[in-house]
């Protein structure tokens, strides 16, 4: 069971409504141990600048930062990320006590809508399994799900199936900015999607084994970014590995919501390496044929590795040097350079 291999090895405790505060007037700093709750921490917090310290265990909940948590930083005590877990198992179609279900985004372990959170040394996952559900179609099960500008997760992990992390904005017309350094982000389906405007920087992306009989099994990537928006997705100076057989998976296919049908994704990988697990033949695909992917703004650049060769050049859209300039941290993040701190 994918349960038993995720949570092998840490201590599970039993959750509480009570978080240690230490030095709280002065440090503005909580302690979450095994036994308590990550979100009673969150709720504890009163205003910007505090930090909650998670200790090694596992934390089984589901966990919301609103957006009037500014400037909140949430780490691991360990500079493992392994150590801390923050896990729970809603899917799309699990239901709620109401008889109604969770949706996509209601599927996640931990959301947040807070402008200025950081996030480092961590664990989020979700281990619902579509083998155990099979009178569940709705098979979206989100480990994160964040809409605030000027979130930043460093040394990250992200554990699910399919459509792991959404990384969207709080509007279609907010370019909300994110950025992933160090992270490690496993899936199947779509497991890197949403409109936000985000930079991957030194992430391995890595696909699962699937016990399907069909190709693709799923692709990495799935950007809805709004047509007014310049910039999506940028994986820079990454990895991209797989579980599963040769050329099982597509690097990306764009999202256009049905509620959203004037989107028009945006990703650029470049300086990556690509490994064989990504079909370099045909990398691209279509998620509905009345949105072609080679009308989105897909591109590459420098990538390097046996899923980077470029047999198809139709198929696998290049920047120019020129064009690849224009496609850095800087650019897509503006005045907000996390990639400067240590």
């Amino acid at each position: 069971m994918r349960r038993r291999t995720l949570l092998a090895g840490l201590t599970a405790g039993a959750l509480s409504t009570v978080a240690t505060p230490a030095h709280a007037h002065s440090r503005r700093v909580l302690h979450v141990r095994p036994g308590d709750s990550v979100q009673a921490a969150v709720d504890a917090v009163d205003g910007p600048g505090w930090t909650i310290v998670v200790h090694p265990g596992t934390y089984r909940e589901v966990v919301s930062v609103p957006a009037d948590k500014r400037e909140l930083t949430l780490r691991g005590a360990s500079r493992d990320p392994r150590a801390a877990v923050l896990v729970h198992d809603n899917a799309n179609g699990t239901k709620k006590p109401d008889g109604t279900t969770y949706g996509t985004a209601g599927s996640a372990t931990f959301a947040s809508a807070a402008p200025g959170l950081t996030v480092r040394d961590l664990t989020l996952a979700n281990d619902w399994l579509r083998a155990d559900h099979p009178d569940i179609t709705g098979t979206q099960a989100v480990a994160a799900y964040v809409t605030g500008d000027r979130s930043s997760f460093d040394n990250v992990r992200f554990l699910a199936h399919q459509d792991t992390l959404f990384a969207d904005t709080t509007a279609l017309d907010a370019f909300g900015r994110q950025y992933y350094r160090r992270c490690y982000i496993e899936g199947d389906v779509d497991f890197v999607f949403g409109r936000a405007r985000a930079v991957f920087d030194a992430c391995h992306f890595h696909t699962l084994q699937r016990d399907v009989t069909f190709t693709p099994k799923g692709m990495v990537f799935a950007p809805s970014t709004a047509r007014a928006n310049p910039y999506g997705f940028l994986a820079v100076r990454g990895r991209i590995t797989s579980g599963a057989e040769d050329a099982a998976y597509k690097l990306a296919r764009p999202w256009v919501p049905s509620y959203e049908t004037t989107a028009w994704p945006s990703l650029v990988v470049r300086d990556t390496w690509i490994g064989p697990g990504i079909d370099a033949v045909a990398p691209y695909t279509n998620m509905r044929d009345a949105y072609p992917w080679q009308t989105m703004r897909f591109r590459e650049h420098a990538n390097s590795g046996p899923g980077a060769v470029i047999s198809e050049p139709a198929n696998r859209p290049q920047l120019t040097a020129e064009e690849a300039a224009a496609h850095t941290r800087r650019t897509y993040l503006g005045d907000w350079r996390p990639y400067e701190c240590p």
